[in-house]
């Protein structure tokens, strides 16, 4: 069957096409500074065989991308957070449909910048997602889930044990958030800072591999 026209898609973007029908679509959401590229091997590595839908964020900050904007370090406009999240959702409708991926099964990867907007688009707009690894997230916007819209999605929240950019109570508060959602939530504290290390890489695909 031919592809409808090409829309207009409101995030550069590439599409990896998975090659293992088993394994769910990854949305990858990548941290400051980085780009579409970023997290590829990544989720080649803790989803061999996935689909991979990597936008790039369309917000620069001094030359660095990200997905929202901050007023200074771990200040945010709420508002803005809550319109970038409702854009991205926007974005990972239309590009799931036309590139074919299942929307119910697609699992954002999110670390840093990235890791937060794929919390707040579990909170917000449950429906694009049906679950999320979050490595290095924080609470960007202190608004627990509508009770029963997180039903049946899991979130892993990967903690860095020395982070400095992540405040410490921070990730079992935003595990508490998704949980007044009904979601299945694991939290995961690692011997690391706010890098990502092997250590990540195993527990989001032993986590994954669970599903």
């Amino acid at each position: 069957m031919p592809r409808t026209a090409k829309p207009q898609f409101t995030y550069q973007h590439i599409l990896e096409p998975g090659t293992d029908p088993a394994a769910p679509p990854l949305l990858l959401l990548h941290g400051t500074g980085g780009d579409e590229h970023d997290l590829l091997r990544l989720g080649r590595a803790i989803s061999p065989g996935s689909a991979l839908l990597s936008p790039r964020g369309d917000v620069n900050e001094g030359g660095a991308l990200r997905f929202f904007a901050r007023l200074s370090l771990n200040v945010f406009d709420p508002q803005e957070i809550i319109q970038r999240t409702h854009a991205l959702a926007d974005f990972v409708t239309q590009a799931t449909a036309y590139h074919g991926l299942d929307a119910r099964r697609l699992i954002a990867v999110g670390f840093s910048n990235g890791a937060n907007i794929a919390a707040t688009l579990m909170l917000l707009r449950p429906e694009a997602l049906a679950g999320a690894v979050l490595l290095r997230s924080m609470v960007v916007l202190d608004q627990p889930a509508a009770p029963g819209s997180l039903a049946g999605k899991r979130a892993l929240l990967c903690h860095g044990s020395t982070d400095p950019l992540v405040p410490a109570d921070h990730p079992a508060r935003l595990e508490a958030l998704l949980r007044a959602g009904g979601a299945e939530t694991r939290l995961e504290t690692i011997p690391a800072s706010h890098a990502l290390t092997p250590q990540d890489v195993d527990r989001a695909r032993t986590w994954l591999g669970q599903a």
